[in-house]
Formats: C-alpha cells, structure tokens, sequence
C-alpha cells in the first residue's frame, strides 16, 4: 500500500484490493471444499457397490454352500454371520455419527421441500465447520482426552479387527485378511508408527472441518466392508480346491430282473452323480472310466454271484471316506424271456427338465418290444427322429411339455402314454475372466486380460461373445469399454493399490445357440488387486 497521505479514491481503491483478495481466498476455499465432498461422495458410492456385491454374489453362494456341503462349509458360514453382524453394527454407528454432525453444523443436501441437491457452495459454512467434530470425539475440546463417543467408536472398531485375529489368525490361509484388518481396521497407530506423534483420533477428527470429519468415518466405513468382501471372497477360496466337482449325472434303477407272476416287489429309483476327480477311487471292478467303476461278468457257474469293492473318497479335509458296494446276479439255464407286463419307458438323457429352445435328446423304449417303430409326439415342440427309439425334441412356449411316447407291444397291442417334463429357460451366463468370476492379480496384469462370458457345467453347445461392458475402480467414475478387451482400461487401473477391489458389470454380449432367446443379465465379475 502507499505510505502517506492517501485521497479518498486511493483508499476505496486499497478497499476494493482487499475485498477482491479475500474473495478470491474464499473461492479458493470453496473449491477445495467442494473437491473434499465429491470425493467422499464417490467413497460412499464405491461402499455401496461393496455392499451389494457382498450380499448379491460372495454372501449367497457361502449360504448355499452350506447347505449343500455342510460339513465343508457350515463353520465358515457360522464365523461370517458373526462378522457381518460386527461390521454392519461399525457401519450403522459411523453413519449416525455422520448424520448427528451434519444436523449439528446444520448442512442439507437436500431442499426438504423440493427435493433439489443443494449445492456445495450453499452448505460451505457448515462443511467447514471444524467445531462438531472437536466436540463430538475429545471431552470438553480437550484435545488429549477423547470422550466417551470417541471411545465408543473405538471400541466397535476393535471389536471388528480383535473377531478377526482370533478366529482367522492361525489359519494360514486367511492370513492376508488379518494383515489387511490389523492395517485398516484401527483406532490407533501402532507403537512407533504415529507420522506426527499424535494420536490416530487428533489426526482424524481433531479441529477438522465437518467434511473432513464425514469422510474420515467413510473410509472407516469402506475398509470395513472391504474386509468384509475378502473374508467372503477367502473362506469360500479356502475350500475350492479341495472340493470335488460332481458334474455328471444318470438314473439309477435297481430292482428285480424277474418277478413271478402275481408277487410283488419294490424297484428303487435314484439320480446318481459321478466325477472323474483323482480324489474318488473305486475297487472291485475291472476299470474306471469318467468316474464310473466297469466290470465284465460272464454266464459261467449257474447259481448266484456276488459283486463287491469300495468307493474311497477324499473330503476337503484331507480324510478318506469309504463306501463299501455290493450286487448280486443270478445264471441260470437256457435263455429266458423278458415279459412285458405293463408300462412305457421313457429318460431325458441330459437332465430331468427340458431346455426352451435347445435340442434335447430323449430316449424312449417298451420292454420285450421293437423300439425302431417307436413314435413320439410333443404339442408346443418339435420333435426329430434320430434313431431306433431316439429323438430330438425342442421346446418353444410354455412351461410344461407333454411328450406321447407310442408303439405296439410284444403281444401286438397298441400303446401309448404320455410324460410331462417341465420347461426351462437357459440359465443366465456368468461373467468370467480366466475361467473365473472372482480373481486376484496385479494391477499391471489388468489390462492385459479379457472378458468372456459362459454358463458353468452347461452340457448343451451355447456360447457367449462379449461386446461391451462397465469397469469401476475406488474413487472413479465407472468406464463404459467396448469389445471384451481390458486394455483401454490402462489409464484407469495404473494407480490401484493392493487391496482395491475392481469390478466388471453391465456385459453384454451375443449368443450363439440359444435360438432367438434373449439373454439374461451376466454376472458381474470382480477382481481383488493384488
């Protein structure tokens, strides 16, 4: 400023330098503020996501797994509900903490009576408001002494991160879930490990402005379901390849070959499934082929014969399982005749239900019968003869098809019936990458990588080719990619550290074989950096 005497237009010129000055501070202000909440907005939107992948894919398939495979599966089911229940109750008492600030400094996001978002500008007072959160976490504003609020936070932290340690800590394999809680689910710094030698609560919430304060709690908030989705993510990783994948099946029948007129007996019907997997051992029989034990017997030795083994399975837990087998057949003299005495029958031979607009192969015969002058008919369906006995039917509407199996029996009489079987869509692709739809890699590998879409342990020939999709990152908008090829995504992962979680959704793609039906939503798939 000048020295000396100064006219009054010198001085309104100062003034006006002044005022200009501060404005320009003041906007300056505003715009980090405004910077600090779009960011922790995109925190919170990056924490739901979290949520509903937890719930919508890892948290269903454990439940399921459990049920199915309860001795595998049961304990692992039985220590997430405790954890969720942990972390949801952190969640919870973060978020009423955020809003208890927010109607303290009197900040509004919303018009309460137009519904409009208020904008940050509107609300800069009360987002730079340093006076709650001073208030709320240290007694009296006393920057040593936390208050009871602040101890009550802590507490529900600890409990999150102590859960963890003692029930995962000496399983080796979870073992990057407890580094990760004992890294992000704290209150305090470790001995030493301080980057001011204050406390973790000065640091955090000690005259810090109200966003500050918000979004601080919201990445305590999203660490937690972070951990939340590793430890989904690891317990049902932890038993994967012990398991053992039954994806075969066949009827099983077993009842007498002959039965004397007017007796009766009890025939045994079952649906049997088999693996080919190195963990399941059968003996007794002369060889094993696709999982199924095959033996040869001959018609030497009129009398009764026996057959029998063991059936030896390895579980998850590395201990074997034995299932002792037994048949018993009889040689007698001469040929004998098999005699119809009533009834039709009829297999699907891929599954127990029919798939709406694929080729489903159906084999029918009569007992004692020539299967070759066989006929089949379906109302609603079409139907392709293959062979003696053998057909082609393919579904279109409805939810059920009738299918009239029709021949003449040994005795020269006509005879129909008919078989209900139930329709079924295709079920919805899953997306996958490397064969998987829940991965772990380095964010270099990413973009390298590409997105394919398919439907696990499907027998029928359908296949999927993938034409755009979304990828979402912590802290970034969502990136629309199209092809199935991740390398336009290079920009968008370079800075992901370990432990971010990267997820794939909204894939569309084109299908081959599905005969004009519409695909169903594709599963999502995620990917945890490594």
């Amino acid at each position: 400023m000048a020295q000396g005497k100064q006219t009054p237009r010198q001085k309104m010129i100062n003034l006006m330098y002044l005022v200009f000055i501060a404005m320009m501070a003041l906007n300056i202000d505003a715009e980090i503020i405004r910077s600090y909440y779009d960011s922790t907005l995109s925190l919170r939107d990056t924490r739901l996501l979290t949520e509903m992948k937890n719930e919508g894919i890892f948290e269903k398939t454990l439940e399921a797994k459990a049920q199915q495979v309860p001795d595998t599966y049961s304990q692992p089911w039985e220590q997430y509900k405790i954890l969720k229940q942990k972390i949801n109750d952190l969640v919870s008492h973060s978020e009423a903490i955020k809003d208890k600030l927010k109607k303290q400094a009197e900040f509004m996001e919303k018009d309460p009576v137009t519904g409009k978002v208020i904008d940050v500008s509107e609300n800069f007072s009360a987002l730079n408001n340093n006076e709650g959160a001073t208030e709320y976490f240290f007694k009296e504003g006393d920057e040593n002494t936390p208050s009871k609020e602040a101890n009550e936070l802590k507490s529900k932290i600890d409990a999150v991160r102590n859960y963890i340690n003692v029930t995962f800590g000496k399983n080796p394999q979870l073992q990057n879930l407890v580094n990760r809680a004992n890294a992000s689910i704290i209150a305090e710094y470790p001995k030493g490990k301080s980057p001011n030698e204050k406390t973790w609560f000065q640091n955090k919430f000690y005259h810090q402005p109200l966003i500050g304060a918000i979004s601080n709690l919201e990445i305590i908030q999203n660490d937690a379901r972070n951990v939340q989705s590793d430890a989904l993510a690891l317990l049902l990783q932890e038993k994967v390849d012990a398991s053992i994948k039954f994806s075969s099946y066949e009827p099983i029948v077993s009842g007498p070959v002959d039965i004397q007129a007017g007796k009766q007996a009890e025939v045994k019907v079952m649906l049997g499934t088999y693996s080919t997997s190195n963990k399941i051992s059968i003996t007794g029989v002369g060889r094993v082929e696709n999982g199924k034990g095959i033996t040869s017997i001959s018609g030497s030795g009129i009398g009764e014969h026996k057959l029998g083994g063991t059936i030896t399975l390895t579980d998850a837990s590395g201990k074997p399982q034995s299932f002792p087998w037994t048949h018993t057949y009889n040689v007698i003299a001469g040929p004998r005749e098999v005699k119809l005495e009533k009834g039709l029958l009829l297999s699907a031979d891929k599954m127990n239900v029919m798939y709406r607009g694929l080729e489903n192969p159906v084999s029918g015969s009569i007992l004692g019968a020539d299967n070759s002058k066989l006929s089949l008919s379906a109302p609603g369906a079409s139907v392709r003869n293959t062979g003696p006995g053998k057909w082609i039917v393919k579904p279109t509407t409805g939810n059920v098809v009738r299918l009239t199996l029709s021949g003449i029996d040994p005795y020269g009489k006509s005879v129909s019936q008919v078989f209900e079987y139930r329709i079924k869509n295709v079920p919805p692709p899953q997306g996958q990458m490397r064969g998987q739809n829940v991965l772990s890699m380095p964010a270099t590998s990413i973009p390298n990588q590409s997105v394919q879409a398919a439907i696990p342990d499907f027998d029928f020939p359908v296949s999927f080719n993938v034409t755009q999709f979304m990828v979402r990152v912590p802290g970034r908008a969502a990136l629309l990619i199209h092809g199935n090829s991740l390398s336009d995504a290079a920009g968008l992962v370079k800075n992901l550290r370990s432990g971010d979680v990267v997820s794939i959704f909204e894939i569309k793609a084109t299908a081959q074989g599905l005969e004009g039906q519409q695909i169903k939503n594709i599963t999502p798939i995620i990917i945890n950096v490594q």
